[in-house]
């Protein structure tokens, strides 16, 4: 049964692709279905694509959700010939690098179910997630037990309910919230929960309060400061909800520490008929690893490794412990957990699995150091930490080393062989569930970094403009990859880095951002894949904070060491502030932008403080890299083929007009298109001799290359034969006969010539040709307009051509005006200015300057049509004054 439903239709454009992933994430969010929305992306995607894309119809997307518990999304296009395509039985049913059939390879490889079927009108292929299974009824129960045995609360229990909105302020707190912290809902209402936090970060790993809110649902324990300064320990329950409008805030309730059971979720294998649910420890058979993490055990691999961490900690008794996992090489293990360290060891700091030589320096067999002093940098985690003694022993499955777990002491001698087996036998315990939690964290990464790459080539093919390109670069990896990100670029293989993009995920700090990169050197342009490490930003950083502390605490910098540093980043950050400082202090990274075997650039990203990048974002960065340094190359060629087009546009109309004595005169032009083609209309007007002037108006067949040669070939003629004393008609023939010339490269041309003479009492005599041109027009100072020409044959067509002049006198008052068909030819549906508007137009421009006839022609034009003009316009009006 159907229990919604959802259905769009969109046009056979590009941008469809991304209104239809937009419209199915929105759907299924709205439906609450966000667990399936990343694989109905991608798999919509690919599905629209073929249809808008390949097949060029539109495409009709019909979301359906089921009554048992499934998503179906149908995907129609309107050319139902096209048909599945058949597998070879010699060969691979797809190459995931063809372009076609690679929609009907990701539904075989994430659609629980999927199909295609034909009718006479369309084709449309379906797929069918199915949702995770919900039971209906009971979700769980326990047995009846004896008082004695229900978990302890004071005699009241209070809940407290407050309520905090999208950037962490608190918005509602209940009775039970002043009761138990002291504070009234005015005091705290509009306040940052976490400046109530007494322990604004969980123990050993990067998730704080703060990152917990933004959680759509988070369990666990800390502290909230009370109103008398004493720590309240608290178990919390976050729920993440949006209201009517859509705006999302989290629904905290709290209760003692010691009241946990009251919010904490039931535990797994509680069973709903009441039987009995002994500790796990003491039942013959019981599953060992639940034993050693305790029941029910964390459903996420974050906290599997909390839990991990400190259970092993407890268990011998440390100081501290932590949880490292192999990177899939198995050359590096990356810090996932951590308890009792520094905040320095957070999660994602890697260390080699090899650190020494012999079994001692391989975390690939358990070992045991006594003493951490007598063998320095033995274990590199625990330098400058004050653990003395540790035992690591490592997780393995199958034979393939997959992590490391140790446990620390601050005492020397604090463990043998002994508590090494018996840790061994935990990780052994806990391994495969480790193993299983990371590659289904990883399952999850991979099809959300898909859907992310999927969405960021649709952006980043959106566009050729470069700055467009960069800001794009910059968006889509703030703050989804990193905090902060820089771009630099490498105009060619002489030049150096150059600073052109920065962003910060906090508006405020970009300046300062901005201010530091252009201080320090770039990094270098090396073009070796991946992403490589860049310390200069943070150790510069650094030292500028540094220095500025101690000059606002009036103390002598003379003995501060700059060795680190090069002089000139010593000498030029000065001024960073301590915000900048934290802000670039963690890990920073640098991706090399590599298109077409040449280095365009390097993109930048960067961790605050005690934050490192963990391999997954890095490997994502990296494929996003490729993608943009592609994308950005693309931009370069355009913008240069744009300059070069419209400097060779440029080149090709007279740089300035001469004045002419006792003739006004006014030329309006307006190139057409994107980018402007080099080509098209033209106009001239020069001096011949003394008291002579000639002035032309034409246009050539097309644009491009072939069309901008004809267009310079006839101005630099015109000049040339007109001022060795051929008359008119002689110019055009000549200039006929070298347009024939250029063979294939040659275009017909249009073009109205004609020689200009001012007379000394008023008024000016004129020479017009008008070959194949729209006719010049007259206007008279009575407000009648008539033709100044007759037509003749266009240059470029025929070898004989026999042209005439005419000869035209202008009295004062009088206007000549010109025009290309660009200006006569301008549309509106079925309707075209023509001739006959263009003369409408004239006729109410009695008593007009030059300037103000040509403008008012322009204007009449471009409100002609409420699109913009598609050719290109050229307007010449020459008037005789009073």
């Amino acid at each position: 049964m159907i229990t919604a439903r959802a259905a769009a239709t969109f046009e056979p454009v590009g941008r469809s692709v991304a209104s239809a992933r937009a419209f199915v994430r929105d759907t299924l969010q709205g439906w609450g279905l966000a667990d399936i929305v990343d694989d109905a992306v991608v798999l919509t995607s690919e599905l629209v694509t073929n249809a808008v894309v390949h097949a060029g119809t539109a495409a009709d997307v019909l979301c359906l959700r089921d009554g048992d518990g499934s998503v179906r999304v149908e995907v129609a296009d309107h050319y139902p010939d096209r048909g599945l395509p058949v597998q070879d039985l010699g060969r691979h049913f797809g190459d995931p690098d063809r372009e076609g059939g690679r929609g009907l390879l990701l539904c075989a490889s994430l659609a629980d179910r999927w199909g295609v079927e034909y009718t006479a009108v369309d084709k449309r292929v379906w797929f069918r997630l199915d949702l995770p299974e919900r039971p209906v009824g009971t979700r769980s129960a326990g047995p009846a037990l004896p008082d004695s045995a229900l978990p302890a609360t004071d005699t009241r229990v209070r809940v407290a309910v407050l309520q905090v909105d999208r950037g962490g302020s608190v918005s509602a707190w209940n009775d039970d919230a002043r009761e138990l912290f002291g504070y009234t809902a005015e005091q705290v209402t509009g306040k940052p929960l976490t400046d109530l936090a007494a322990w604004p970060h969980t123990p050993g790993i990067g998730t704080g309060i703060a990152e917990a809110l933004a959680l759509s649902r988070w369990e666990g324990s800390y502290g909230i400061r009370g109103a008398d300064g004493r720590t309240v320990p608290v178990y919390a329950s976050h729920l993440r909800v949006r209201d009517a409008d859509g705006e999302p805030s989290t629904v905290c309730l709290l209760v003692r520490d010691h009241e946990r059971a009251v919010l904490q979720s039931p535990t797994r294998g509680a069973s709903a008929d009441g039987g009995g649910a002994s500790e796990g420890r003491d039942r013959p058979g019981a599953d060992p690893f639940e034993v050693f993490i305790g029941s029910p055990p964390p459903d996420d691999l974050d906290g599997l490794l909390q839990r991990t961490v400190e259970r092993a900690r407890d268990m011998l008794d440390g100081d501290a412990a932590f949880l490292l996992l192999a990177t899939d090489d198995e050359t590096e293990l990356e810090v996932r957990a951590t308890t009792g360290l520094p905040s320095a060891r957070q999660r994602f700091a890697r260390v080699p699995v090899e650190a020494g030589s012999g079994r001692y320096g391989s975390a690939r067999m358990p070992s045991v150091h006594e003493d951490l002093t007598a063998v320095p940098g033995a274990v590199p985690l625990l330098e400058g930490t004050g653990m003395r003694s540790v035992v690591t022993v490592p997780l393995k499955v199958e034979g393939r080393l997959t992590g490391s777990l140790g446990v620390s002491a601050e005492g020397p001698g604090r463990y043998t062989n002994e508590e090494a087996l018996r840790l061994q036998f935990a990780a052994d315990r806990i391994a495969l569930a480790v193993e299983s939690a990371r590659l289904t964290e990883l399952e999850r990464l991979r099809r959300g970094s898909l859907s992310f790459l999927v969405e960021a080539s649709d952006l980043l093919a959106g566009t050729l403009d470069r700055d467009q390109t960069l800001a794009l670069m910059a968006q889509m990896t703030v703050p989804t990859l990193a905090t902060w990100c820089a771009v630099y670029t490498i105009a060619d293989q002489s030049s150096e880095p150059e600073l052109s993009y920065v962003l910060h995920e906090d508006e405020d700090r970009i300046d300062g951002l901005k201010a530091l990169l252009a201080k320090v050197p770039p990094p270098d342009p090396v073009p070796t894949p991946g992403a490589r490490v860049w310390t200069a930003p943070g150790d510069a950083a650094h030292s500028a904070a540094l220095r500025t502390s101690l000059r606002s605490l009036g103390l002598d910098q003379s003995g501060l060491s700059h060795d680190r540093l090069p002089s000139s980043i010593s000498s030029n950050v000065a001024g960073t502030t301590l915000a900048t400082a934290a802000a670039v202090g963690g890990e920073t990274v640098v991706l090399p932008l590599v298109a077409r075997n040449r280095v365009i650039g390097m993109l930048t990203l960067g961790k605050p403080t005690e934050e490192r990048f963990r391999q997954e974002i890095l490997e994502l960065a990296e494929d996003l890299s490729r993608r943009a340094a592609l994308a950005l190359d693309n931009a370069r060629l355009y913008s240069e083929r744009t300059a070069i087009s419209q400097s060779l546009q440029r080149s090709l109309l007279p740089p300035e007009l001469p004045d002419v004595p006792g003739v006004e005169v006014e030329v309006i032009y307006r190139a057409a298109g994107e980018g402007n083609e080099v080509g098209g209309d033209f106009y001239d007007l020069f001096t011949i001799r003394d008291g002579a002037y000639g002035f032309a108006i034409g246009d050539v067949c097309g644009t491009g290359p072939e069309a901008a040669a004809v267009t310079g070939l006839a101005r630099h003629a015109l000049r040339l034969l007109a001022r060795e004393g051929f008359g008119g008609p002689a110019v055009l023939e000549r200039l006929n006969a070298a347009i024939l010339d250029e063979g294939a490269r040659s275009r017909f041309l249009t073009l109205l010539y004609g020689e200009l003479w001012p007379q000394p009492g008023g008024g000016a005599v004129l020479k017009v040709v008008c070959a194949g041109h729209p006719l010049p027009l007259r206007l008279r100072q009575d407000g009648t307009v008539e033709p100044a020409a007759e037509p003749q044959p266009l240059l470029g067509v025929m070898d004989d051509l026999e042209l005439h002049e005419e000869t035209v006198t202008l009295d004062p008052g009088d206007v000549l005006l010109c025009v290309t068909d660009g200006v006569t030819e301008r549309r509106e549906g079925d309707r075209m200015l023509g001739d006959d508007g263009l003369a409408d137009v004239l006729t109410t421009c009695t008593g007009l300057t030059a300037g103000a006839v040509a403008a008012r022609i322009m204007r009449a034009v471009e409100r002609f049509a409420a699109d913009a003009p598609s050719d290109d316009m050229a307007i010449l009006a020459m008037r005789v004054p009073e």
